[in-house]
Parts: C-alpha cells; sequence; structure tokens
C-alpha cells in the first residue's frame, strides 16, 4: 500500500475517533468511557468505535480510489469536470478527409466515429495494440457497428448498435444513427451508390488494397451488408478501422456538398468541435448526450472532462516551456533523450511512457542510382554503423538496437533469430570490413551522397551516422527537408539518400518496397518484390497472408534496401493530475485523441501542486 493510501485510510480513522469522541455524541454524553467498573464494556465499546473507523476509513478509501482492471495499478477514481490542454503541431486545412485525406482526423478524433475502436478495457498484457498507431484486429471491438460478421469470404455484415444519436445541433438535431448513414459514407469512400460513382482518392485501404464491392447496402435499420467481387483478406480490418473510415453525417454532405468546413461537423462521438482558431487552437467540449460508457468502469457515462483544447505549438522549445509552467497538461511526446533528462530536472513531478512507435533511425537508400544500385556498398553503409555505441552514448541504452525489418507485428514479423548469418554479418560495426567492401564495389576512395532529411526527425541523429560513414571514405551531406518538400521529393524518386522508417507496427508496411508507393524510399523496382506483393492482397486467409509477407520481408532484408539504425523511444508525458493514462497512443487507426473521453483529472492533486 502506497504512503498516499495509508495517509488516506489514517485520516478516516481519525476522523472516526473524533466523531465518536465529540462531545455531542451520545456515547460521550454517557462517559461509558470512563465509569469505573465499566472495563469489559469500555473495551468492548472500543472494539466496535475502532471498527466503525476503519470502516468509515474503507469507505473513505473506496470512494476515492480504484483498481485499474487493465493494469491491475490503484488510482484515485474517476471524476467529472475541467479542461485538459493539450499540444499540437499543425492545423490542417479542413475538416473532409474525401478532401484532405487522414490528416484530417487532427479534427476528427473524438468527434466522428468508426465502426470499430481499440479496446480500452482489454488488459495491456493480452493487447499492447493501443500503444502503437494502428491496434491489430484483436484489440478492436464494437463502436457505431456493435458487432459483425462474416457468413462467407465475399459478404460481411454489420449489425448497428442502437440507441446512438448525433449531436443536438443542425442539420442532425440528434436525430438517432442508423444502418443508411453508414452505408452513405462507405458509399462515398468507394464510389459504390448514393450518387457517388468514383472512389475517393484519399482512403489509406479501402481502395488502395484495393477491394473490390459489388454493393453496400443498409438492409434493415439496424444492418449494413457488403458484397465484395472478389475475396480479400484485409477486408473487415479495412472496413472497421481504415484511417479514413470515420462516419460523416449524411445530411451536411448533402446540403454542403462536403464537410471541409468545420463549423458544419456534427459527429457521434463524446466531442462536439465547438472553435478553431486558425494557427492557435482547436476546442472541443463535452457532447452531453453521449451513448458511450467507460469500458473500464461500465457504470461511468463518458467523457469525464468538460472540454478538451489544443494549442498550436510547432516548437519544440515552445511545447517545452509551456509544460514546464503548465500551461498544458501533456498529451504529446518528448522526442530526445535530451529532452527527457531536462524536463526531469526541472519539472521532476511530471510523468513520463517510453513508447516504441518505429524506426525513424532508418535510411533509405534509392538502388535507382549509383552507388546504391550496388549491394555491396548498402551492405558497407550498414557495417560502418556502431549501433551499440549510438545505443551507448547518444540513447544512453535506452533504444532497441536488435535490427528488424518493416514489420513489427506478431506472426507477420520475420524475426532476427531466423536471419542468416551472413544478413546478421552486415549489422556487426566492421568499418575495415565495409571500405573493403567499397573498395570491391570500385569505390576505394568512397564517395559522397546527400541525404534528404525529414525536419520532423532527429537531424542529429543523421548527423551522427554521416560521422560514422565519413570514417569509411563516404562524405554524406544532410540536408534538412520541410514537410512540405518531403513529400513531393520522395514520391519522384528525386534523392540518393533519405530518412525513412521500419520496424513499423500494422500488417501493410511491406507495401514500402512495392514499386507504386510514394514512401518507397529505397526507389525499388524488383520484379520479383512487386510479384509477391500483388500476389499477397488475393491470400485466402491470415494464415496464407503471414506467410507471404514474410517471405517478402526476408527477401527485402537481404537485399539491404534500408539501413537500420536502431529504434529509439518517445516518451509521453503528463502532469500527475491526469488520471487513466497507461502510455496508450490510439485507440485504432488514426484515432490519437479518442482516449481522452476516458481521462479525468485529480482536482485535488492538482490544486495540491499549483495552489
Amino acid at each position: 500500500m502506497s504512503r498516499e493510501l495509508v495517509d488516506n485510510v489514517l485520516s478516516g480513522m481519525k476522523a472516526g475517533f473524533k466523531a465518536i469522541l465529540n462531545l455531542e455524541h451520545p456515547f460521550a454524553r454517557r462517559k461509558m468511557f470512563i465509569q469505573k467498573g465499566s472495563s469489559k464494556l469500555s473495551v468492548t465499546l472500543l472494539a466496535l468505535i475502532l471498527g466503525a473507523s476503519v470502516f468509515m476509513a474503507g469507505q473513505v478509501w473506496a470512494a476515492k480510489y480504484v483498481t485499474d482492471p487493465t493494469t491491475g495499478k490503484v488510482v484515485t477514481a474517476p471524476e467529472y469536470g475541467g479542461t485538459i490542454t493539450i499540444r499540437i503541431k499543425s492545423m490542417p486545412e479542413n475538416t473532409d478527409q474525401m478532401a484532405l485525406g487522414r490528416w484530417a482526423a487532427e479534427y476528427l478524433n473524438g468527434v466522428l466515429e468508426k465502426p470499430a475502436i481499440g479496446n480500452w478495457g482489454i488488459s495491456r498484457d493480452q493487447c499492447e495494440g493501443l500503444t502503437l498507431p494502428w491496434a491489430p484486429p484483436q484489440c478492436l471491438t464494437g463502436a457505431l457497428a456493435e458487432s459483425w460478421e462474416m457468413p462467407d469470404d465475399k459478404t460481411v455484415i454489420f449489425h448497428i448498435r442502437q440507441g446512438v444519436h448525433w449531436h443536438d445541433k443542425p442539420p442532425m438535431n440528434g436525430r438517432e444513427f442508423t444502418a443508411d448513414d453508414m452505408a452513405f459514407n462507405f458509399h462515398r469512400i468507394t464510389g459504390t451508390g448514393s450518387g457517388f460513382t468514383e472512389p475517393s482518392g484519399h482512403t489509406t485501404h479501402l481502395n488502395a488494397i484495393p477491394l473490390k464491392f459489388e454493393s453496400i447496402q443498409a438492409t434493415d435499420r439496424y444492418t449494413v451488408v457488403f458484397k465484395l467481387k472478389e475475396p480479400n483478406v484485409n477486408t473487415l480490418h479495412a472496413i472497421v478501422d481504415d484511417e479514413t473510415a470515420y462516419i460523416y453525417p449524411p445530411e451536411v454532405i448533402q446540403k454542403y456538398g462536403d464537410a471541409t468546413n468545420w463549423r458544419n461537423l456534427v459527429g457521434t462521438g463524446p466531442f462536439m468541435l465547438t472553435q478553431v482558431v486558425t494557427g492557435s487552437s482547436i476546442t472541443w467540449d463535452k457532447n452531453p448526450n453521449y451513448w458511450g460508457t467507460d469500458e473500464k468502469y461500465p457504470e461511468n457515462r463518458l467523457p469525464y472532462i468538460d472540454k478538451l483544447r489544443a494549442l498550436m505549438m510547432p516548437e519544440t522549445a515552445t511545447y517545452l516551456a509551456a509544460l514546464r509552467t503548465a500551461k498544458v497538461d501533456g498529451g504529446d511526446r518528448v522526442n530526445t533523450i535530451d529532452q527527457l533528462e531536462s524536463l526531469q530536472k526541472t519539472s521532476p513531478q511530471l510523468v513520463f511512457w517510453p513508447i516504441y512507435v518505429r524506426s525513424n533511425q532508418t535510411f533509405g537508400l534509392n538502388v535507382q542510382y549509383k552507388p546504391f544500385s550496388d549491394i555491396r556498398v548498402r551492405r558497407a553503409m550498414q557495417m560502418a554503423l556502431d549501433l551499440e555505441a549510438i545505443n551507448s552514448k547518444y540513447y544512453k541504452g535506452q533504444a532497441q538496437i536488435k535490427p528488424w525489418g518493416q514489420i513489427r507485428y506478431p506472426g507477420y514479423s520475420y524475426l532476427y533469430e531466423e536471419w542468416s548469418d551472413e544478413v546478421k554479418k552486415a549489422y556487426n560495426y566492421d568499418p575495415e570490413g565495409a571500405k573493403k567492401l567499397l573498395a570491391e564495389a570500385g569505390y576505394p576512395n568512397g564517395f559522397k551522397a546527400a541525404l534528404m532529411h525529414y525536419e520532423a526527425y532527429d537531424v542529429n541523429f543523421s548527423q551522427l551516422a554521416a560521422g560514422f560513414w565519413r570514417e569509411i571514405g563516404v562524405e554524406v551531406d544532410v540536408q534538412v527537408t520541410t514537410r512540405a518538400d518531403f513529400g513531393p521529393k520522395r514520391a519522384e524518386r528525386n534523392y540518393e539518400m533519405s530518412t525513412s522508417e521500419s520496424a513499423i507496427s500494422g500488417v501493410g508496411a511491406q507495401a514500402r518496397f512495392y514499386y507504386k508507393t510514394p514512401w518507397n524510399t529505397s526507389g525499388t523496382n524488383d520484379p520479383k518484390y512487386n510479384a509477391m506483393y500483388e500476389a499477397s492482397s488475393s491470400a485466402k486467409n491470415q494464415d496464407e497472408l503471414k506467410r507471404m509477407v514474410r517471405e517478402m520481408e526476408k527477401y527485402g532484408i537481404e537485399k539491404h534496401w534500408q539501413i537500420w539504425g536502431g529504434m529509439a523511444p518517445e516518451f509521453f508525458v503528463f502532469w500527475p493530475w491526469i488520471k487513466g493514462f497507461n502510455g496508450e497512443l490510439a485507440l485504432g487507426s488514426g484515432q490519437y485523441k479518442a482516449y481522452y473521453s476516458r481521462l479525468w483529472i485529480d482536482q485535488e492533486l492538482k490544486d495540491k501542486i499549483i495552489p
């Protein structure tokens, strides 16, 4: 039992004794404690008093604390009210994913909902998926769709949750959510009905896989049936949790033609978007009529807080200053060990959770150009990096340096332990061996190359890697590139080297080496790999898909198309008065703010820390 809990129990006992010994108490008026000859009675009464005091203290404790069923930890009990203030780095242009793509979700999280959501109530021992950007299927539970089934490999039937209502705002005015609403939205996404004849170009999976729908039909008020022209093993997960599967209000689309104007946005979620100050802030207010309850404490209606507010702070220094002064409650990541240690020194009460989302310490080598078209050069670049030293000195031992391929996903990953000794050899620090490989490839004196560095990633790490490459004669010029320029250049393959990602926690990452994808930072156009990827869309079941993905992973790893630099943690941070959080990143694909409806403020603790 923690000191805080002991103090509360003792306080309860003290209060109990004080109440019973009060002069106005009937026991005290009868002076039963001091009458001669009443020792036996006094002992009995003392036992009763002590028992009553402990009981009352227990009641105080029970009212103040709960056990989180997903972690087993004791926390202060949920309470309602207050505002959580967080940081955002940017504000998308509009609120319509069919016009803007997945980035519009910055506004949508908690306002619009999907058919499914990450299961907040599941044990974290059973599912670590909520600490990842994409929740695996076993970590999902019904949201707008209460349940679903697949009677055959080309049919998915959704049973709509009854009693869900749109926000009480025109033009929806609180009407009930129905199967027609869900069908309308997927018609709009896929171009298969409700006046929509062309699929949206902004969905990430529903059209990109692609799924070929024969029909999407609401067969009654609470049932939607999806029919496919051909089977696809990714169908169910893509429908329920695609990044762009948020359900928009049909009347808004019909009235305005789209949902680009935030003022017109109406949803079914726990929050209502109430204010957008361009370049400054976003505010969401509590939906007083929300249908959902806390999965951990089902007797509690969500949301707990009255308001969620996001302040735009593109600069890290601004965010760190706001954290120190409690102008924000947290809710964003601290990206470097130095930032973490600085905050721990100046604000020791802050609470941090390390998360390993993916490796942003990866480099794509554009194999379309020499010298990176030669595998010996690619291997040499990997052998030049001292991963042990990087972890020890730069990451203070907190990085994961064991190599991964593209996918970090149970059952689909081709694990390091399975790699051949020859492949593993390239990940051992061997600068002399690297120089020998460069000489064999025709570069005995090394060469020069430019690295396109994405501005959101740690430029110091890229400079550190460049220092190791310099030791084998390779001069790498690190060129910081803005987000606006990085995407187009990457899509055009207009670079020699690029910062990239790997160890991605979701099936679909194998598309990174497919020649058509714009995020293919290695510029690969390998006929064998392309054929393997295209064949995987016809997998008959998950077991077959796992086998195919592992084969692609093995092939890509053996080709050394990327340079692995380790996987550094990022650190989620909150002030300790924010309760209910356990390091969760998202409640499903792109649902980065949905969990705020499930967090609460310990106002008593906040008042103690900030009088």
